[in-house]
């Protein structure tokens, strides 16, 4: 649910008793997504797993390969229409559906603060476009469309805030996925640094009725404002 709520897919889960448009499905294995129709409701997206990739047409025999062995996480892509506007798209390949996932870069969500330091303008568009940021506490993470958190790091948690209408909202992530192609002592990535715990602390500050010890218990990507 925090997956889909949150604009991502869900890890592969096994939907059953599937029917649509005369076509009944016993079983199936497939990631979930939501994704706003024109008249903005919800519609349901299954991501099944493919037997072969559908390469997008915009990318290279040579791209697509490295994509799908895993030489690189994520390609960047601007395309123009006939009018002349530009699209920057972010492409990446979930090897467990065998699918491209193209995201416009201008509809990834970039934080403002990670464990209450605030991004530059610079680490703000590299994040932008899937490339890793680091900050002074030492904490490195990405962007990645392809994670069910939808962020990947060599700390196992992290708070992510944004500035919404002159207020912070706040986003903790726990269990992450390590950085792309990169090993990690977990020992050392559970290490966590002052600006987490003083984010944890500033969260509580706005929850009313919460003792101090209640930051280190809930788990999940909670959303505080």
């Amino acid at each position: 649910m925090k997956a889909l709520l949150s604009g991502r897919r869900t890890d592969l889960l096994e939907l059953s008793d599937l029917e649509a448009e005369n076509i009944r499905i016993k079983s199936l294995h497939a990631r979930i997504s939501l994704k706003m129709n024109d008249n903005g409701k919800a519609n349901l997206l299954v991501h099944p797993i493919y037997h072969t990739a559908i390469t997008p047409d915009f990318l290279t025999d040579n791209e697509a390969q490295q994509l799908q062995k895993g030489e690189i996480q994520n390609l960047l892509r601007i395309l123009q229409d006939d009018k002349g506007n530009k699209t920057e798209l972010l492409v990446e390949y979930d090897a467990e559906t065998r699918e491209f996932i193209v995201s416009d870069s201008e509809k990834i969500l970039v934080p403002d603060m990670v464990n209450n330091e605030f991004l530059t303008p610079a680490q703000k568009e590299n994040y932008r476009k899937g490339k890793e940021v680091q900050i002074a506490d030492g904490t490195k993470f990405n962007y990645s469309g392809t994670d069910r958190q939808g962020i990947l790091s060599n700390r196992l948690a992290l708070v992510a805030s944004v500035l919404i209408d002159g207020g912070l909202s706040y986003m903790v992530y726990r269990g992450l996925n390590a950085l792309f192609n990169k090993k990690r002592d977990e020992e050392a990535a559970g290490r966590l640094s002052p600006g987490y715990y003083a984010a944890i602390r500033d969260i509580e500050d706005q929850r009313p009725g919460r003792s101090d010890q209640a930051a280190h218990n809930y788990k999940g990507n909670e959303i505080s404002r």
